[in-house]
């Protein structure tokens, strides 16, 4: 059985694409099964990152939103007594902005802002995309990471600006040791990352963007080249927007972003800022709109 006592580092998905993403980047993955606390239902991968033993756990098949994640959360806490530092790493949806450049694959970190913690909780009254004006009620700023999380934080802020960052070279890493994820988890071509305007929705039909929306330049945000010089991914320290829906009206994504700086949505993360202290950690898959991209 495994010492559960030595970990002290939990990462949290809600997806299994997240989950096989989060194994894919452990160092090391240790065999032995944990001896976990009565009514802990969860299901736990342990391993190693540089010298940090992590335990991985992901949403019950079928459950996603706030509840869920805070249930799986406690379950974490109760059987890794000396749990230090949470993460929450998943994929969400994007809104960008002319203030700010966001890309499909781009990187999301949730981010202390004046006093508030990086995640956000609302909810909204009204969810109707053809409206002028949707109206939203403010839940409340969730508790901010633990302090080394948000020094760490600043620390590669500085290094990146610096230095660039090296994802790329360890995602590809990662897909050459596990060959089989590549096709489902190499990055898309950039041309397939397309940003509709507000005004342009998706027909009511469960085909893809690809054959029933246009590809009118009209109909599409202009989206300069990234150069060299430009980190690609892009990551992002912004307010984090949570609730258990996911949104999928422009309208609603555009009010928010303008109003409080929110840059992505995502469904679990108000659930655990209270009780399981965390840094969010989104790869943007798509835009919060009616758009879906399924590369």
């Amino acid at each position: 059985m495994a010492d559960t006592t030595k970990y002290t580092v939990g990462w949290i998905c809600a997806l299994p694409t997240e989950f096989n993403a989060a194994k894919a980047f452990l160092d090391e993955k240790h065999e032995d099964t944990p001896s976990v606390a009565h009514r802990d239902n969860n299901s736990y991968t342990l391993g190693r990152i540089s010298c940090h033993n992590m335990v991985v756990a992901v949403l019950p098949d079928g459950e996603y939103g706030i509840t869920s994640a805070a249930v799986v959360a406690q379950g974490m806490l109760h059987s890794f007594p000396n749990m230090r530092i949470g993460l929450m790493v998943g994929i969400s949806g994007g809104a960008p902005s002319s203030k700010h450049d966001m890309r499909l694959g781009d990187v999301m970190v949730s981010s202390y802002d004046r006093g508030k913690g990086g995640v956000f909780q609302y909810d909204f009254s009204k969810l109707v995309q053809n409206q002028d004006v949707v109206s939203f009620e403010h839940t409340d700023f969730l508790d901010q990471p633990p302090m080394a999380l948000r020094t760490a934080i600043n620390a590669l802020k500085g290094q990146y600006e610096m230095e660039g960052h090296q994802l790329n070279a360890h995602i590809e890493k990662a897909l050459a040791q596990w060959p089989r994820l590549r096709k489902r988890y190499a990055r898309p071509p950039s041309h397939s990352d397309r940003l509709y305007q507000s005004s342009v929705l998706h027909p009511n039909s469960v085909d893809e963007c690809d054959s029933v929306c246009s590809n009118n330049p009209t109909h599409l945000m202009y989206q300069t080249e990234r150069d060299e010089l430009d980190d690609n991914p892009a990551i992002h320290y912004r307010l984090i927007a949570s609730r258990n829906q996911l949104i999928k009206d422009a309208h609603t994504q555009d009010k928010l972003a303008a109003e409080k700086d929110v840059l992505c949505f995502e469904m679990e993360a108000a659930g655990l800022m209270n009780h399981f202290p965390c840094l969010v950690i989104q790869g943007i898959y798509d835009y919060s709109n009616s758009h879906k991209n399924k590369e």
